[in-house]
């Protein structure tokens, strides 16, 4: 072992990719099996008030990875989408940040975060990449098809455009993240491993849909996705515990944003709206900003430190971690950037201390909406990423009803005002 290195836990993040907060066992999923993300979340904490900083993509993965709100990071729309938006602008990030500290860092997955020159992984902090840049690909040519674009082979390693036509890409990254490891065990390591299942073309291995064979159709093919995700996850942790690792590794997993509904969610190739995601519930679907488009589920574990078998209720947000895992890796929370929005959790986690209070806001696509407490104002919000607006004044009590199914608008004005105009004063301050 190379004694200069720096002493310190290994982190991995794992990002799903539009899976929703009923999508899994330990949040709740009692028509499908996830027996590895449910046995992360049991020798850890399972965080079930965690939160994306977006409904959508690429403004949540900007926020996971420079602890900023998406206004503030430079991203707020999908990229690529309807205001382009060329990428993640150069700033500090959590791979750079642990990079600078001396920890080796890679991405194996999706990136959505620009496809140019000067916006990619590498430039971003980290040493290692593999997988693609865009939004999405077919799982097995790897190919983008975006409407009327002409189709582009998007899978690379570093630098290097790569083709592994036939092979199914969640197993593929699952496997390439496990032989990072097995290359780095003498570490410390960051591997980001943001998967793009369960996001659409919805494709699986036979095997897996075979597992579901009980389900509808549509529910089927999902959780068969999720099922291989899974498994994925499975192969990294098992990986971790075959080398000694496990107990000094923090493991971090959640998803980017709720379950979609998007007219490009076909099944079959068929052009109708597909329904195979779960939010366990909650009102609204990816691109709203009901829980049911922010609200993800959200798991972390490091045995060596933090307790097993806990739900942390501390309302946490992407934005959080970049914080939360600096405050891990130094000891204290002195290093982390002051530019940073988000708070380190880290107390709470480990021995349920009190954090500091704060609101939580959500902009996106003429939507907002701030958490405070247990309340929730939401202003011009929509159930899904074309809906037309469902509710244009809006308090809802989470800790009674966290399906957002009464409005106390009329019955909590004053509660109500506040928050518009916290909602104001953080907009402005966002865009100054």
């Amino acid at each position: 072992m190379n004694v200069d290195k720096p002493s310190g836990p290994n982190v991995v993040v794992i990002y799903a990719d539009d899976l929703g907060w009923g999508d899994l066992g330990c949040f709740g999923a009692e028509d499908l099996q996830t027996p590895h993300l449910d046995a992360l979340s049991a020798s850890g904490a399972r965080l079930p008030n965690w939160y994306s900083n977006s409904p959508v993509c690429s403004p949540s993965r900007a926020s996971l990875l420079t602890g900023k709100y998406p206004a503030h990071a430079g991203v707020e729309a999908i990229l690529g989408g309807s205001r382009h938006t060329v990428g993640l602008p150069d700033q500090p990030t959590l791979a750079s940040e642990l990079r600078d500290r001396g920890w080796s860092t890679a991405i194996f997955g999706k990136w959505h975060l620009g496809v140019e020159s000067s916006y990619t992984p590498l430039d971003r902090g980290f040493d290692t990449h593999f997988g693609f840049l865009a939004g999405c690909v077919d799982y097995y040519s790897h190919i983008y098809y975006w409407g009327d674009e002409n189709p582009l082979h998007d899978l690379w390693e570093d630098e290097n455009e790569i083709w592994l036509n036939g092979e199914y890409l969640t197993s593929v990254i699952a496997r390439r993240a496990s032989e990072y490891i097995e290359q780095h065990a003498d570490g410390p390591f960051f591997l980001y491993v943001p998967f793009n299942a369960p996001h659409y073309p919805l494709h699986a291995p036979e095997e897996y849909v075979a597992r579901f064979a009980h389900l509808p159709e549509d529910r089927r093919i999902m959780a068969a996705m999720i099922a291989a995700m899974d498994d994925g996850v499975g192969e990294i942790i098992g990986t971790l515990d075959r080398l000694g690792l496990r107990q000094d590794t923090i493991i971090f997993m959640s998803s980017d944003n709720g379950p979609s509904i998007e007219e490009r969610n076909w099944l079959n190739g068929e052009e109708v709206s597909y329904n195979g995601g779960s939010t366990g519930g909650l009102r609204g679907h990816k691109g709203s900003l009901f829980e049911g488009g922010v609200r993800v589920p959200a798991m972390i574990s490091w045995p060596s430190t933090i307790p097993s078998g806990q739900d942390a209720t501390v309302v946490g947000a992407m934005m959080d971690l970049l914080p939360t895992i600096l405050h891990a890796v130094d000891g204290d929370e002195t290093q982390i950037p002051v530019e940073s929005d988000g708070i380190s959790l880290l107390p709470a986690i480990v021995s349920e201390a009190d954090v500091p209070q704060r609101p939580i806001f959500w902009s996106y696509e003429g939507q907002s909406a701030v958490r405070s407490g247990r309340w929730k104002v939401v202003i011009d919000v929509t159930e899904s990423m074309t809906a037309p607006v469902a509710v244009r004044e809006g308090i809802f009590d989470l800790e009674v009803d966290p399906h957002e199914s009464r409005n106390l608008r009329d019955e909590k004005s004053a509660q109500f005002a506040e928050g518009r105009i916290a909602i104001a004063g953080w907009l402005n301050a966002m865009r100054p």
